[in-house]
Order: C-alpha cells, then sequence, then structure tokens
C-alpha cells in the first residue's frame, strides 16, 4: 500500500511539475519569470522551511536587522521563483547584448580546451546557465547532480537540462565519482557546485562558524594538476545575467596532501561567502548550511 500511494504522489507531482512547464511555455519567458518570483516572493516565507533560512541569516550577518533579514529571504524566494519558471526556456538564454540572455566577464580567465578544469560556483542566480562560457569556448562539460526523491520529475529535469546544452550530467556518489576521474582524465572539465553541507567533508570556516564542507573538487583538482576557477552569476535584470569568471585559485604549496585539500577548499568556502555577501537576495538560504547544533532554539 505503502508503494502505491507513492506512485501516486509522484505521478501527482510530475503532473503538477509538467503542468508549471507548459504554462511557462506558453507565457513566455518574461511573464514565466515575473510570475514564478512574484508568487514564491509571497508564499516562501510563509512556508516553515523560511525559518531555517532566517537562522541561516541571522548566523550569517549577525549585525542585521530583522526587517534587512527579511528582505534578503523574500528575495531569494524571488529568484528561486524565477530560476524555476525559466527552466523551460534555459535554450533562450543565450549569449547576447541585451535582453533575456547572459553577458560574460572575465573571459580571459576560462583555460584553454584539451586539459581537465574544475569550474566551481553556488546556487546564485540562475545556476542553470553556469557553464555556458566553458561550453562556448569548446569545452566538454560535466557536473553532478543529486537527483529528487521522484524519478518522474528526475527524468523532466535532466531532459530540460540536456536539451538546453552539450551537458554530461553525473550522479552524486560513488558512481558519480568514477565517471567525473574518467572525464577529466580525457582533457574535459567538471563544473561543481561547493556551496551545500557535505557530512563526510571538512569542517571549515563560513561566515565564521564551522561548515561541513566537500572536499571532492579540490582532491580532483589536486589529483589532476588542474585549474581551479570560479564562476558565478548575478541577475542583473529580467531574464538577464551577468556570469563572471574569474582568476584560477592559486594552487596550494607544499607537499602535505591533506593540507593543500583543507587550503583549497578553503579558499573555494572564502570565495562564495564573498559572492553571498555582495548579492545575498539571490542564494538559496533555506537549507542547513551550518551544523544542526545552530538550528536548535
Amino acid at each position: 500500500m505503502a508503494a502505491k500511494n507513492r506512485q501516486w504522489r509522484w505521478r501527482i507531482e510530475a503532473a503538477l511539475v509538467r503542468g508549471l512547464l507548459a504554462l511557462s511555455r506558453r507565457i513566455g519567458i518574461l511573464r514565466a519569470s515575473a510570475l514564478g518570483g512574484s508568487v514564491c516572493r509571497r508564499i516562501g516565507p510563509l512556508l516553515p522551511v523560511s525559518n531555517i533560512a532566517r537562522r541561516n541569516l541571522q548566523i550569517a550577518f549577525p549585525d542585521s536587522t530583522a526587517d534587512w533579514q527579511e528582505e534578503v529571504l523574500r528575495g531569494a524566494w524571488e529568484n528561486l521563483g524565477r530560476t524555476m519558471m525559466e527552466l523551460s526556456h534555459l535554450r533562450e538564454l543565450q549569449r547576447t547584448e541585451s535582453g533575456p540572455g547572459w553577458e560574460l566577464e572575465g573571459v580571459e580567465h576560462i583555460p584553454p580546451p584539451g586539459r581537465p578544469v574544475i569550474f566551481f560556483s553556488a546556487h546564485l542566480a540562475n545556476w542553470e546557465i553556469l557553464l555556458r562560457p566553458s561550453a562556448s569556448t569548446g569545452h566538454t562539460v560535466a557536473t553532478f547532480y543529486r537527483a529528487p526523491d521522484n524519478p518522474l520529475v528526475d527524468l523532466l529535469v535532466r531532459e530540460l537540462r540536456q536539451d538546453s546544452m552539450t551537458l554530461s550530467l553525473f550522479p552524486k556518489g560513488s558512481r558519480g565519482a568514477r565517471l567525473a576521474l574518467k572525464h577529466l582524465a580525457a582533457g574535459h572539465c567538471m563544473g561543481i557546485l561547493v556551496d551545500q553541507k557535505m557530512n563526510d567533508g571538512l569542517e571549515l570556516p563560513f561566515f565564521g562558524h564551522p561548515a561541513m564542507t566537500a572536499t571532492g573538487p579540490a582532491e580532483l583538482a589536486l589529483r589532476f594538476g588542474c585549474p581551479v576557477v570560479p564562476i558565478h552569476g548575478e541577475r542583473i535584470g529580467p531574464c538577464r545575467f551577468r556570469l563572471v569568471i574569474e582568476k584560477p585559485l592559486p594552487a596550494p604549496e607544499g607537499n602535505d596532501h591533506a593540507a593543500k585539500v583543507r587550503s583549497l577548499t578553503l579558499m573555494m568556502n572564502q570565495a562564495v561567502e564573498g559572492w553571498l555577501r555582495r548579492r545575498p537576495q539571490e542564494w538559496l538560504w533555506m537549507h542547513r548550511r551550518f551544523p544542526r547544533s545552530a538550528y536548535r532554539s
């Protein structure tokens, strides 16, 4: 009975997602993005998960006012709603001079194709388009993904992502790690979002507090001796983005592998923190980034 109920729930959820995607396509990218942003901005702060976001903002910005934190929270929900409703229009988001699309800053920091590269970023602005610049310069791109619990929704989202650009999706876990090793060994690049909590990572400072952080990107970079390039997005207009590519992180020195992993991972944390401090309203504050004890009342 439980399995049958789960199947029905999956079908209903997938039908709702298909309906939203169809509505988005019907009304066009600008109106779809605005609708998603408006609805989520109003409803999101009322949901229980927003209490996690409020606590995260208190931890990250202890000197800020409650009104400022609420405005950031509303902005974060608006950005999420816009990103969701832009999913069915990913193919339309190309490099353009104006209007829906993206512009690029720091193209000179993209290494030439033919050698492995680690691009890292965070869930900022519309993170679904972050790897467009590397793909447009001839790199063969892959990224990790965490599949939704609902396999029917997972299929819909993967089809949208793969339809919008040439992109290999590797599942998180041991199988995905093996695929990533093979991909990098062939001289290709990986794009990895490094801003979420990983229980099997290292506890490193994030906004001045200990936070479990994934070491996989650093391990891969050191194994292949490849550059680690920061890239992040900024929402600068209706369905318009600035993608910023920064200089590769300096390679850690010394012979202590563990120390080099720690140093490189810490540099990634610091880069992400800098992006969030500048544009906090465009990040996903709704997940538990800090230790569980930080959320106890």
